[in-house]
């Protein structure tokens, strides 16, 4: 199965000069847990529900902060006509739960960790495939763990 079969539309602000305030606002109007960050048509960044609580650990105020001080902008996107399997360890191999799906330089849509949480809960009817899905799970949480101890997560 591609992408594009349940890709969603994207949340996007159209400045980078945003608060983190009106970005939050924006993701919950959207109900979302991240908005695309765009100059024009360009791609420039994505804020996420992980850098607003990062933003706010540190004690940063979400009324004054800028978007454009704490957006990734060292993006990993995809294309629509990538496979679920590769988008999903793209996710899960770069720690990752949102991916902007790009074809050629235009946003065309958004997969994220919810999404294909939606697509796995429809595919657990296959019981054959159950054994694949707990050895797979217990190896994302020894890898979590690991990254946990190391404190890799900020």
């Amino acid at each position: 199965m591609k992408i594009s079969a349940i890709m969603t539309e994207a949340a996007v602000t159209d400045s980078s000069d945003d608060t983190l305030v009106e970005a939050c606002d924006k993701m919950r109007h959207a109900q979302t847990s991240s908005i695309l960050i765009m100059d024009g048509e360009r791609l420039v960044g994505i804020v996420t529900e992980r850098d607003v609580v990062k933003s706010v650990a540190h004690g940063l105020d979400p009324k004054e902060t800028r978007l454009k001080d704490v957006m990734t902008t060292d993006l990993v996107t995809i294309g629509p006509m990538t496979t679920l399997k590769e988008a999903a360890e793209i996710m899960a191999g770069k720690w990752i739960r949102h991916l902007p799906i790009v074809e050629g330089s235009k946003v065309v849509g958004m997969i994220s960790q919810r999404d294909l949480t939606g697509v796995l809960a429809k595919a657990l009817h296959e019981p054959e495939h159950l054994h694949q899905l707990i050895e797979a799970s217990h190896l994302i949480r020894e890898q979590r763990l690991k990254r946990i101890e190391a404190g890799d997560y900020d």
